[in-house]
């Protein structure tokens, strides 16, 4: 059990460093080749088109050629996403994008179908969610060591850099490979009209179906919460941007307890269905409280709501994935996981320019919040009180 948890963990890590690499390079890369850094959004919602893609022919793809083969490919794709940033174009840079997405998305998928294999049924929400703190170390790595890289080596040496440890990592995951991968079935086809499979397979199970809807909205109520926070205590509450990115920092770190916290809430004492919509009254509330933020709150009270956001709004995702698959038959927890992906991506696409959308509007980042924390909070009662019927499912033990 520690061999797939310890490969899965620091394949999460590293394609999420990819993936956070441009954003933090933004302001020295921008600066060299003359565009805007705040293009960067542009970049990452690039990016998360193409995992919303590459998602759906995860589960084809693991079948075939096995979930560590995907995760190596994936590594691959996104070190060499990094080296296509380098060359500086717009159109060079849009493709980058596109190609680091299209590696990060099937791995959560591959991570899914071996830790359900190798995870007993009790442990499922704690093994899930310590292999999601992956996405946030992986941000911790990024903003921790690439710029000291872009310092010593230049931007473009520091995504070269990220991009080789990508390469290295796939290198070092080929000994467990044979092991890992010996239910793949090599003759397995993989066809467009199999990319559409798990969409397919999601609204044939009504309990993933819905899952799969509210990840659409937690997604971007998370994305919201990282991208916006540091603009929003410093243009509406005044406060320096080193002290906005120490609350933001509080709130990742929160996320990372979180998500070990509610995994073990969700295999001991709550139903983790229960345990989503507890999490998602909570980060509406949180939401709604930032909305409420000005000059005068004192920074511990700012902190300690942000606090509880990061843990709630990041915490979620291995509640959630743990959930998926458990309900999912046996050897389909990484189509299922993929096919509800699509969904979370789409969210996380849409919600940060929604957001955005409305605070040009409004002119107010309040409003976006509490508007984002109303839906939020909507969703915990669709959690909580709607009940679908298992047509189709599995046992009612998952």
């Amino acid at each position: 059990m520690v061999i797939p948890l310890a490969t899965t963990l620091a394949v999460q890590a590293l394609v999420s460093m990819a993936a956070l690499t441009a954003p933090v390079l933004a302001p020295e890369a921008g600066a060299a080749l003359g565009v805007p850094a705040t293009l960067v959004g542009v970049f990452v919602a690039l990016i998360y088109v193409g995992a919303m893609l590459s998602s759906l022919a995860a589960g084809d793809l693991v079948g075939r050629f096995g979930a560590i083969r995907v995760s190596q490919v994936c590594l691959l794709l996104c070190g060499a996403g990094l080296a296509l940033t380098t060359m500086g174009s717009a159109p060079i840079m849009a493709a980058s994008a596109l190609l680091i997405g299209v590696g990060y998305g099937p791995v959560t998928p591959a991570s899914s179908h071996i830790l359900a294999r190798t995870t007993p049924p009790h442990l499922m929400g704690f093994m899930f969610s310590l292999k999601q703190t992956g996405v946030p170390i992986g941000g911790a790595l990024a903003g921790g060591l690439v710029p000291g890289a872009a310092l010593i080596w230049g931007w473009q040496g520091a995504a070269l850099a990220v991009g080789g440890a990508c390469l290295l990592t796939a290198v070092l995951a080929q000994p467990i490979r044979a092991g890992f991968d010996a239910d793949r079935d090599p003759v397995r086809r993989v066809s467009l009209a199999g990319v559409f499979r798990p969409l397919r397979m999601v609204f044939a199970y009504p309990r993933i179906r819905d899952l799969a809807f509210c990840t659409f909205f937690l997604g971007a109520m998370q994305l919201c919460l990282t991208t916006y926070l540091v603009t929003y205590l410093t243009t509406a509450c005044g406060m320096p941007l080193v002290t906005a990115g120490l609350v933001l920092a509080l709130a990742q770190g929160a996320g990372i307890a979180g998500r070990l916290v509610w995994g073990l809430v969700a295999d001991r004492w709550l139903q983790p269905r229960r345990v989503l919509s507890l999490l998602a009254f909570a980060m509406g509330g949180c939401a709604v409280l930032t909305a409420a933020f000005d000059p005068a709150w004192p920074l511990i009270a700012v902190s300690a709501v942000s606090v509880l956001f990061g843990a709630t709004a990041i915490g979620w995702n291995g509640v959630y994935l743990a959930e998926v698959a458990r309900l999912a038959p046996a050897g389909q927890a990484g189509v299922l996981t993929g096919g509800t992906l699509f969904f979370t991506y789409f969210g996380v696409v849409a919600g940060p320019p929604a957001f955005a959308a409305l605070v040009s509007v409004t002119g107010s980042f309040a409003t976006g919040y509490a508007a984002i924390g109303a839906v939020i909070i909507l969703v915990g009662f669709a959690l909580a009180f709607v009940r679908p019927r298992p047509v189709g499912e599995c046992s009612e033990a998952g």
